[in-house]
């Protein structure tokens, strides 16, 4: 599941609405959004993302989240390391290796050291 699938679950079962019911209000497949909240499909236009915060009403700072959460949720993601430090294309790696290895505990200890998108 990616970030932005998450949020998209937690948003549809806070309204109790139905798979099927959402996709048609967004005008995509259930097939799609089922894909999308389980991290199958790559990355959510940002059509697509307008459109569900248009259908959830969804303002300011919330918004910003969801659209930032889009942009973190490729499930296939490419590190271009070329021109950079060996450690840096070693941590890349080492990171690609193990991730599907780490408890949540250590996914949050990392993600607090890195410094937020823009940041």
């Amino acid at each position: 599941m990616t970030p932005f699938g998450e949020k998209l679950r937690e948003l549809r079962a806070a309204r109790n609405m139905s798979l099927k019911a959402m996709a048609a209000a967004l005008d995509v497949s259930p097939a799609y959004l089922s894909a999308l909240e389980h991290g199958k499909r790559g990355q959510p236009t940002y059509i697509f993302v307008q459109r569900t915060i248009a259908f959830f009403n969804i303002i300011w700072d919330e918004a910003e989240e969801l659209m930032r959460l889009a942009q973190l949720s490729n499930p296939r993601v490419v590190i271009d390391t070329a021109g950079l430090s060996p450690r840096a294309t070693e941590l890349a790696n080492r990171l690609a290796r193990q991730v599907s290895r780490l408890d949540e505990d250590q996914l949050a200890a990392l993600l607090e050291r890195l410094p937020r998108e823009g940041g």
